[in-house]
């Protein structure tokens, strides 16, 4: 289903073939966490904003409006009118970020909505059924994130628990595909590696679960708290683990050039809120860096956000008007610099591939790890 294509050092270039589509790594994954992109962009329009996956969440659509609604009406992918791949998280980093509402036992979480307060259970079974139910490309395993740094002691303890309860996933989901009415029997499983910041850990959690030969493999834990250079690090003691036919996907990350740098590690998938979360505030990505809209500098700025982007803002307004739609708080302007946003991060991943094909991945590495994280310079 994998094949690399080709590698440059530990930068890989490869395609996942899916039944729902290819998918050309290295990949970066537009999320739409309850089955929309917060923005107000609809699926098909993903599609000219050079996406490739769509990425959702298990816990969110479990809560509203109910995944076996999901089911009934045909699945995610066409509930959202989206006709590509689609990833769907398993709704353990829910149980992380919901900490204060949770209980953790072997078999699995109890927590409360944060919708309503109703008592939540979900382990690996529950988290595979939800994931059928939305009938996406790609499941991901329930699995325990926890925070960094963690005591080692519980470290290594949620490890087990992890690595059991992938097992329970893989033997839920095998059940899954096989039912007359589930709507995509070929649903994928990607495994997930966790250890906090710990390389024993970190690297014994990598070999004992690529045994387990899942479709995929994900690094988790990591932009949870750590220092951005122990992400790094992490990343490195993990990849020579990893089995060199299979995908590898780095959860939650992250800005520009972290995609860059992971790539540079040997990293193939990538998510993030960042790009429609910082766009709804008016922070942009450019080639040359990160541009504030809502500086006055930009109050009589003619020109697009950046020249020469094709992605639906740039080709029609200008600087100044997207910044008075903020200022005016219509709900266009924060549409249209999300779109800026999901073009860029997309076109970013095109232009890696690219660079890949051409074996220059090198020189464009060292090119734009500079640049993508500094301010637009002056007068640009």
């Amino acid at each position: 289903m994998f094949t690399l294509l080709k590698q440059e050092k530990r930068a890989r270039r490869g395609v996942l073939k899916t039944v729902h589509g290819d998918i050309q790594t290295p990949v970066f994954m537009n999320v739409g966490t309850s089955g929309a992109i917060k923005g107000g962009i609809s699926g098909p329009e993903l599609r000219e904003l050079h996406c490739q996956v769509e990425l959702s969440n298990t816990y969110h659509l479990h809560v509203r409006p109910g995944d076996k609604l999901i089911h009934d009406m045909g699945g995610l992918r066409k509930f959202m009118n989206w006709d590509g791949p689609m990833l769907t998280d398993s709704g353990g980093f829910q149980v992380f970020s919901l900490a204060k509402l949770r209980k953790i036992t072997e078999e699995g979480v109890r927590f409360q909505s944060h919708i309503d307060g109703a008592k939540i259970f979900m382990g690996p079974e529950e988290s595979m059924q939800i994931q059928s139910n939305l009938a996406s490309t790609i499941a991901m395993a329930f699995d325990e994130c926890v925070s960094n740094p963690a005591p080692y002691a519980y470290a290594k303890q949620s490890v087990e628990r992890t690595t059991n309860w992938l097992k329970r996933c893989i033997a839920e989901m095998n059940r899954l595909n096989q039912l007359p009415e589930t709507i995509n029997p070929h649903q994928m499983l990607f495994g997930i590696n966790q250890g906090s910041v710990y390389p024993d850990l970190r690297v014994d959690h990598m070999k004992r679960i690529a045994e387990l030969d899942c479709d995929g493999y994900a690094i988790g834990g990591l932009a949870v708290g750590e220092e951005t250079q122990v992400m790094y690090e992490m990343i490195e003691v993990v990849e020579p683990e990893m089995p060199v036919d299979k995908p590898r996907y780095l959860m939650g990350v992250g800005t520009p050039c972290n995609i860059l740098e992971s790539v540079w590690r040997g990293v193939d998938f990538f998510d993030c809120v960042m790009p429609s979360r910082n766009a709804r505030h008016g922070n942009l990505f450019t080639w040359k860096g990160k541009l504030n809209l809502l500086n006055e500098k930009y109050i009589r700025d003619d020109r697009p956000i950046e020249e020469g982007c094709q992605c639906p803002a740039c080709r029609s307004f200008s600087r100044s008007y997207i910044r008075h739609l903020f200022k005016s708080q219509e709900m266009l302007g924060m549409r249209l610099a999300v779109a800026h946003n999901l073009y860029f991060y997309n076109t970013f991943t095109e232009q890696i591939r690219q660079a890949l094909d051409e074996d220059r991945f090198e020189s464009f590495y060292r090119k734009y790890r500079d640049i993508l994280g500094e301010r637009v310079p002056d007068g640009e």
